[in-house]
């Protein structure tokens, strides 16, 4: 029995109500309370804090008149319902409306030109903001018009960015940027008018190996776990074992997180000294479903020339956009290796998620009259010790924040967070004592809205969830 049917089933075996007036002939799901139905059902046979929220108790309902009664209170809003049941303690799930646009979604498909954006606020607590860029996907039309990394936009066709008017200027498949000169929004004058096209984001974004005084360092920029493009990812590590690195360094400032399939591969991979009975991970579900708590081992690579860069000591870089799959990562490996982690704070999500949908039969057919679905946090996940004390952030080993005003280049060795790194390493000098002038003159660059706490960044966020094993957020920067 598949993934899809196992739901069904239990979906289908779950008992919504104690029918003690069966005689006042009120069904359950009336054909307008079906989407409510559907999410009332899923979170009470998945949800981690099932029996947290009084509303979500298997004996809630004595009458299906009273469960009917109860959806119609939302006025035909089902994420008002799904609002409504959320626990205090969540700050992950979600529904959608489109599990098609999910599925794109979750493969890193969408329509964009190409740029990966942040969003700064000009002073603090400022309604205007300025867009700059983060990084810019290959072959787009933004990578061929020349738009580069640290690029400021203070508006889009002439209208200046605000917190207010963002979401709307970003939602055109045409349209022009206007630069900045500084972070403060000062116009340049200059401008490039982009289109938008349906792209694939390869996650593998940088791969090279750096020599230092006769060392070499493998540095991967990976900015989602993705299973459709893990032959990527095997390259890479590919790559570095052929050129046999001494040191890795795994930059996961803008990774979200995704498959966490993917995730025990790529730990495999970095190490391979471990057996395929040592367990990585555990997951907790609730009480429902304890049958479903699992371990998760390290996997032998399925290639007969298996990739074991058997490293003992790792260094990754991590940000308040670090979430999920990578935190997974880090948090397991450092059961069984040395993991220094440098730059901001992680999410802080070691919790996971299901997919759900609505389906109506063992074969995975979905209800036809309706596209909902809904990512409801149905586990705790933790190393192999049950160790997940990370719900507030990974905290880094060597602190480090981004400056909007300085971006640098990504891989290259002058670029602030990886500069840093190989300090750590100890193949570059140590940083200088930053100058009071130095300090005075950053303080005026814009303040980067905190992407771990921020309403603003939780609105462009898309946070959703993919089952494989276990399955974890999966977050999207806005585009461009």
């Amino acid at each position: 029995m598949n993934m899809k049917q196992v739901l069904y089933v239990i979906l289908a075996s779950v008992l919504i109500v104690s029918c003690k007036d069966d005689d006042d002939n009120i069904l359950a799901v009336d054909y307008n309370l079906e989407v409510e139905d559907f999410v009332w059902k899923g979170l009470n046979t998945f949800y981690y804090w099932q029996l947290e929220v009084p509303d979500l108790a298997d004996n809630r309902f004595t009458t299906n008149k009273g469960y009917a009664n109860f959806l119609s209170e939302f006025d035909g809003k089902p994420n008002a319902l799904f609002d409504h049941l959320m626990s205090s303690k969540d700050r992950f799930s979600w529904v959608v409306d489109d599990y098609v646009d999910l599925e794109n979604q979750l493969n890193r498909v969408g329509k964009t030109s190409g740029i990966k954006v942040g969003i700064s606020e000009i002073s603090p607590g400022s309604e205007e903001i300025i867009l700059y860029v983060r990084y810019v996907l290959p072959n787009t039309d933004a990578d061929i018009k020349g738009i580069k990394r640290g690029d400021l936009f203070w508006g889009i066709d002439g209208t200046a960015l605000t917190k207010s008017n963002y979401r709307d200027l970003l939602n055109k498949n045409q349209f022009t940027v206007n630069f900045a000169t500084d972070v403060v929004g000062n116009p340049s004058g200059n401008e490039v008018t982009l289109l938008k096209a349906t792209v694939q984001e390869n996650p593998v974004h940088k791969e090279r190996v750096i020599q230092l005084q006769g060392q070499k360092v493998g540095y991967l920029m990976y900015n989602a776990f993705l299973a459709s493009r893990e032959t990527e990812l095997e390259n890479a590590l590919r790559s570095f074992q052929t050129e046999n690195i001494n040191h890795l360094v795994m930059d996961f400032r803008y990774n979200p997180g995704g498959s966490v399939n993917t995730a025990i591969n790529l730990a495999s991979m970095v190490t391979g000294q471990f057996d395929t009975t040592e367990v990585f991970a555990r997951t907790f579900h609730n009480e429902k479903l304890t049958h479903w708590n699992d371990s998760v081992s390290f996997k032998s690579h399925p290639e007969s020339n298996s990739i074991k860069l058997r490293m003992d000591k790792i260094y990754v870089i991590t940000s308040g956009q670090t979430a999920s799959a990578s935190e997974l990562l880090i948090n397991s490996l450092k059961a069984h290796i040395d993991v220094v982690t440098i730059g901001e704070a992680s999410v802080g999500k070691n919790v996971g998620s299901y997919t759900i949908k609505d389906w109506i039969d063992n074969d995975g057919n979905v209800n036809p009259n309706h596209t909902w679905a809904m990512q409801p946090i149905a586990f705790k996940i933790t190393d192999k010790n049950g160790n997940a004390d990370f719900a507030n952030g990974l905290t880094p080993d060597v602190s480090q924040t981004e400056n909007v005003g300085n971006l640098g280049v990504l891989g290259d060795i002058n670029e602030p967070l990886l500069k840093r790194t190989l300090q750590q390493i100890g193949l570059l000098p140590e940083r200088q004592p930053i100058s009071e002038a130095h300090k005075v003159q950053n303080s005026s660059h814009g303040r980067l809205i905190n992407t771990e706490n921020s309403l603003l960044y939780k609105s462009l966020s898309k946070e959703i969830i993919k089952k494989e094993f276990p399955p974890l957020i999966e977050g999207f920067d806005p585009e461009l």
